[in-house]
């Protein structure tokens, strides 16, 4: 049955429904702006994430290089018979593997200190044939890696704050091999760690010291301007050395350049540095010269010479420039 609609009241009237009002539509023009906005947001937002994460990369390869494995070894290179050692960092925090190249009834240690980029081999310069040299003036030498470049024990590269430590543990384990005479000769970061080591009291006679690099804003943006990238120093810098303490532990700030490059040492450094250095600028050798007072200390500046390649390029001079600091160095003692 249909049901029976409810009388209307006299003079009454049906109440209409309510309905609700017609949501206003947003102009075409409004939407447009609208839309566009949130493009440019998200856009500037992409690129901000990208710009972070590419400096983020270029900290992380800093700290982690790419470095190539051994490809040889003192016997294979060069008939030098050697045992493979391994030995802790001075703070215990690290394990460093090398190599010990004994000359027999020697007291005289060559500890060699690579530089960035490579391993204890580093082809360019290169260190084989320095321990071919050294061993034939009658020297052990110790030939180790850095931690960025150890293949089983894997540490980033920190400018000098881990390496001086394993640096020390190398010096430590040739004095303990009976080194009663020990040497540091170091190339580019290899170095400059070897300036941190010294200000860490290092028991040394002698260094050489060949293109010596340390760390600092300077230095870095010297190689941002010579670099592939050629990225601008803002703020390519202040990020990279924000993401470095993330990333490894420890930033530039825990580098004592200034100490490295300007105090005088009370052990002979023989530096050397050529004017065409594009990864660093020879005014690092010149401060650490100028800082020096001990008398058979010197410095000698090739024109002309590259990063690290002056051995390559000047041998004749250069061996006999060293070999007679070295023995300048061993009469100094006897």
């Amino acid at each position: 049955m249909n049901p029976i609609p409810a009388p209307i009241p006299p003079g009454g009237s049906v109440p209409l429904p309510v309905l609700p009002a017609p949501a206003r539509e947003m102009p075409a023009a409004r939407r447009s702006v609208r839309t566009s906005t949130l493009v440019v947001l998200y856009m500037l937002a992409g690129l901000i994430v990208f710009y972070a994460g590419l400096h983020a990369y270029i900290a992380w390869r800093l700290l982690y290089p790419n470095v190539p494995p051994l490809a040889s070894n003192p016997m294979l290179a060069k008939q030098l018979a050697f045992e493979d050692v391994t030995f802790p960092s001075s703070d215990g925090r690290t394990l460093v593997s090398g190599w010990w190249i004994p000359s027999e009834g020697s007291a005289q240690t060559v500890v060699l200190s690579h530089g960035y980029g490579t391993n204890r081999e580093e082809s360019w310069v290169p260190m084989y044939d320095l321990a071919d040299l050294l061993h034939g003036q009658g020297y052990n030498v110790l030939m180790f890696d850095y931690g960025f470049a150890d293949e089983r024990h894997r540490q980033p590269a920190t400018g000098g704050v881990l390496e001086s430590r394993q640096l020390m543990g190398a010096i430590e384990y040739a004095r303990g091999r009976g080194s009663a005479e020990l040497v540091v000769w170091g190339f580019s970061m290899g170095a400059g760690t070897a300036l941190q080591a010294a200000l860490q009291h290092a028991p040394v006679d002698a260094m050489i010291l060949d293109s010596t690099f340390v760390p600092t804003d300077e230095t870095l943006l010297y190689n941002l301007r010579t670099s592939r990238l050629e990225l601008p120093a803002y703020p390519t810098l202040p990020l990279v050395k924000r993401f470095l303490p993330v990333l490894a532990g420890s930033g530039l700030e825990q580098i004592p350049a200034a100490q490295a490059l300007g105090t005088s040492f009370d052990f002979p450094i023989f530096l050397i540095h050529g004017t065409k250095d594009a990864k660093a600028p020879l005014s690092l050798t010149e401060d650490v010269a100028r800082a020096q007072h001990h008398p058979q200390s010197g410095l000698w500046v090739v024109s002309g010479a590259i990063h690290e390649m002056i051995f390559r390029t000047h041998r004749e001079e250069y061996v006999k420039r060293v070999t007679d600091f070295l023995a300048a160095v061993h009469t100094g003692r006897t």
